[in-house]
């Protein structure tokens, strides 16, 4: 696949570049190199959905840095935030760990059989093996390093002396109604959603306080501050275990600010100037929009944030990373190539929500990718798919592995399925779907990729067994017409070639389309586009031949199958 760079005034009307342009102009005027930003929290798989908060910075990034300019992405792995609670679907956790609820993350042990020594780092480590893959480069920083090493004490600080004046913000939102949108499947993800606008701000107790406490007996946020003292910063509190202390909060490194508190506060710290984020935190009353008010009380402004839509699978509007079983993008890329993978996310803008495929949709996934790279080779792609593109197969500083030899998905899977694993046989068939194949090697990873999807997503009802011998009854009841439609199939006749001078995929292709129309008194190669009787009649000629070879109505494409089954067993199996 050829690999066209697009310069930057071609690519102007795809939305990656437009959010650049932005990104750049707000770092010019607020003085800073660009900062995007991702926040991710590792309480759970990072899932397909929540990698469009990682993908959408970093395309935008690496556009910046393809122009030659400086800028950085960086993640927050949100692991100092508590655990919320027990989550179904992962192997070996069950309600004994409702024991950690109210813990950091940090704190909490890691899965049964993994080698982490806590849960964030255990689903932290799963993601960022992905992130690798995908040619993501990044700073992570990690929020319960920067809390227990004190690098925030003085933000804490300033919050609390601010207190008062963070609630009052907080006020105006805390009665907003819940946000509506037009997009049903946004509505019903806004539905499903984290309850952002709900999300715990630090009010209800008898006074407000934008910190919380983990306790240091038992190690959870279960805590209530009963007294502070701006000037001696001495802070009171009690927990649920029945512990009570008395702290110095300037020395104090057991406790965060609550989350509306804690992202502005961040914003500021890291001086982000461009971060999305999902539409459950764009709803009145969420963290992204309170955080207009709040960032400039520590010296920032909001960054430039659009609304992502999410991304599902299966059907999915949204997928819970508190539930197990959502796939990874390590997970996808056991059946997709990285550049595919890619591809979906940066040919779409950010507002529109989509679905990662994983069954039989891959295959008409795929078929899309190979068309663009025809496209590509023959100079008819757009600016925008010249940029999408671009951005799939690579980063500003790397190009990802790609398969050279493109052969279609569907019919690597065909053929994959059709040879159960004898790897001389699979051969064979590759190469008579093509014979400029020398090195099965130039189909890789996609053969890899296709191998694993034929074992682990390929549908059951999808999968191909030959006939082990000739289906007698429905040979002795064919009519005239169709037996003579077998006989053109098989031996030629009114310009079709016998069946053995045509034994490649495409002149196999001519073969059984043409049956019906040399039958019709036409030449095989004869356009009929809009004839609905032949194109009904053909329909009817391949139901019969699956019946004969497979005993289904349906199976993968005939040329491929013809060529898996050989001619002298098709002739059998046909009663020839």
């Amino acid at each position: 696949m050829s690999e066209p760079t697009p310069n930057a005034a071609d690519v102007r009307d795809d939305w990656v570049s437009r959010l650049a342009d932005e990104v750049i102009e707000k770092a010019a005027r607020l003085g800073t190199t660009p900062i995007v930003a991702s926040g991710l929290s590792p309480s759970g798989v990072i899932h397909l959905g929540n990698f469009r908060e990682v993908m959408s910075p970093h395309l935008v990034g690496d556009e910046i840095r393809r122009r030659g300019l400086e800028v950085e992405h960086i993640i927050s792995w949100d692991d100092y935030d508590r655990f919320r609670k027990v989550p179904a679907g992962i192997e070996g956790v069950d309600e004994s760990w409702a024991q950690h609820i109210g813990k950091p993350l940090t704190s909490v042990p890691a899965p049964p059989g993994s080698p982490h020594d806590s849960w964030a780092a255990h689903f932290r480590t799963q993601a960022e093996e992905g992130f690798a893959a995908l040619g993501i480069r990044y700073r992570g920083i990690s929020q319960t390093e920067q809390y227990t090493s004190g690098a925030y004490t003085e933000q804490i600080l300033d919050a609390m002396r601010k207190r008062r004046e963070i609630d009052a913000i907080l006020a105006q939102f805390r009665t907003l109604p819940a946000a509506k949108d037009e997009d049903e499947e946004l509505q019903k993800a806004l539905d499903a959603g984290s309850g952002a606008a709900s999300e715990d701000d630090g009010s209800g107790g008898a006074e407000y306080y934008p910190y919380k406490p983990y306790c240091t007996a038992c190690g959870t946020d279960l805590t209530t501050i009963t007294a502070y003292d701006d000037d001696s910063t001495e802070l009171s509190y009690t927990c649920q275990c029945g512990h009570v202390e008395t702290v110095l909060l300037r020395e104090h490194r057991s406790g965060k600010l609550v989350w509306k508190v804690d992202w502005p506060m961040r914003w500021a710290y890291e001086r982000v100037v461009f971060e999305p984020s999902g539409v459950d935190h764009q709803s009145p009353g969420s963290s992204f929009q309170v955080g207009l008010e709040l960032a400039p009380l520590f010296g920032w402004e909001r960054p430039y944030g659009p609304m992502y839509a999410f991304v599902g699978f299966g059907g999915a509007a949204k997928m819970s990373s508190s539930r197990g079983g959502a796939p990874a993008p390590i997970d996808a890329l056991q059946v997709m190539e990285g550049p595919v993978l890619r591809w979906q996310y940066a040919r779409r803008r950010m507002n529109q929500s989509f679905d990662v495929a994983f069954g039989s949709e891959l295959q008409r996934l795929y078929d899309e990718w190979d068309a663009l790279g025809r496209k590509l080779d023959a100079g008819t792609a757009g600016a925008a798919e010249i940029a999408a593109h671009a951005r799939a197969i690579g980063t500003a500083d790397e190009t990802l592995e790609s398969t050279p030899h493109r052969v279609a998905f569907r019919t690597l899977a065909s053929l994959v399925d059709l040879s159960t694993g004898d790897s001389e046989q699979l051969v064979r068939l590759v190469r008579q779907v093509d014979a400029t194949i020398g090195d099965l090697g130039t189909l890789q990873p996609r053969l890899g990729r296709v191998e694993t999807w034929v074992a682990t997503q390929m549908p059951a009802d999808e999968r191909t067994v030959v006939r082990a011998a000739p289906d007698a009854d429905t040979l002795d009841a064919l009519e005239p017409g169709q037996r003579a439609a077998i006989g053109l199939l098989l031996d030629g006749g009114g310009g079709l070639p016998a069946i053995g001078d045509a034994w490649s995929i495409d002149g196999l292709t001519n073969q059984v389309y043409g049956v019906v129309k040399v039958q019709r008194g036409l030449e095989p190669t004869a356009i009929v586009k809009g004839d609905k009787e032949i194109a009904a009649e053909q329909r009817a000629f391949f139901t019969l031949l699956y019946r004969l070879l497979v005993d289904r109505d349906a199976g993968p494409r005939l040329p491929t199958l013809l060529l898996a089954i050989g001619e002298e067993r098709l002739r059998a199996l046909l009663g020839a």
